[in-house]
């Protein structure tokens, strides 16, 4: 009797430990080598603005190899989700209305004095995986789809100060992201 007693004791101890070790490692991630914050956040299904804010991080470059990350309640006890395959759009999707030349340059909503909105509405911390550009509205209309060289199928979602003309800027989520893209002519095709 007494040894059933130990044994369940034992047992239940073992779990329970298992279980709350469990939950411990769920709710955290360490960053390895080479991972953006935004592919982390979409596999852990929340938003890098989430994580940033969780975490007290003012800057998404403090984020880098060996960085624990706290992760939202709703990740305890869950496994990263299984990546939704979604069908992309291709230009094969559309008709090309015109081809342009401009001149683009990259952005982020983490610089300092953005706000992160767009003059569409567009709430670029709660959607980091969007693909939007800035444009100037008298060369093509917010709303409309472009195909960008180097970029893909983007919507023109936002206008700026120094975009005028053949000019465009391409959102990007990380500041590293934006300057490795730099300033450089591209190809753009209007879809319809």
């Amino acid at each position: 009797m007494f040894q059933n007693k130990l044994l369940f004791s034992f047992a239940f101890f073992v779990v329970t430990t298992l279980f709350f070790a469990n939950a411990a490692i769920a709710a955290t991630h360490t960053v390895k080598k080479g991972e953006e914050l935004d592919e982390i956040a979409e596999r852990y299904d929340t938003s890098v603005y989430t994580l940033l804010e969780l975490n007290e991080v003012n800057d998404i470059e403090e984020v880098t190899e060996g960085f624990v990350l706290k992760l939202p309640d709703h990740i305890k006890n869950k496994k990263a989700p299984v990546e939704k395959k979604e069908k992309k759009e291709t230009i094969d999707d559309f008709e090309v209305v015109k081809t342009l030349t401009v001149e683009a340059s990259a952005f982020t909503a983490y610089c300092k004095g953005c706000s992160g909105k767009t003059a569409s509405g567009i709430d670029l911390k709660k959607n980091p995986d969007i693909k939007l550009i800035a444009v100037d509205p008298k060369i093509i209309p917010l709303g409309t789809k472009v195909w960008v060289e180097g970029y893909g199928i983007a919507v023109a979602g936002d206008t700026g100060g120094s975009i005028k003309g053949n000019r465009i800027d391409v959102f990007v989520k990380t500041k590293k992201t934006a300057l490795n893209w730099g300033r450089k002519n591209v190809e753009i095709k209007v879809l319809k």
